[in-house]
């Protein structure tokens, strides 16, 4: 069954390391930085009480800058209870359209979140996802 879901979030971790190997300088005169990140959540909302941990890798320059993230997230949302990974995303810079983009990751579903698939955005601390939701377990 088709569902919309809506998980509000709090960053309670953003801790981003620079990249420890950069090109020589001659060679990177005003590429962009690099970071990897490892990040923590909270979420809580109507029907949602979870957390997460995971990473991301950000590159932010003059003209542009991306972001590359997984999550596992766990906990209870719309009464299931287990985890799965989210995998996002963004990508903006000078003169394109700025995209964001969301997915939980097939098979990374557990428990209550087993066959769970979807994709969605991350964005202003709102995650929203259109999900497959897996048939509740006989029992």
């Amino acid at each position: 069954m088709k569902v919309e879901l809506a998980l509000p979030f709090t960053i309670t971790t953003w801790e981003g390391a620079p990249d420890p190997a950069p090109a020589p300088p001659e060679l990177a005169a005003g590429a962009p930085d690099l970071a990897a990140v490892v990040l923590a959540k909270t979420y809580a909302g109507p029907d949602v009480a979870a957390t997460a941990t995971g990473h991301a890798v950000t590159t932010r320059g003059d003209r542009g800058a991306s972001y590359v993230a997984q999550e596992r997230i766990v906990g209870t949302v719309h009464g299931r209870t287990g985890s799965f990974v989210l995998e996002h995303g963004a990508s903006m810079g000078e003169g394109i359209p700025t995209e964001l983009w969301a997915r939980v990751v097939v098979g990374s579903g557990t428990g209550g979140f087993t066959g769970l698939t979807g994709t969605g955005l991350v964005e202003h601390e709102l995650v929203t996802l259109r999900v497959d939701w897996p048939a509740e377990p006989a029992g």
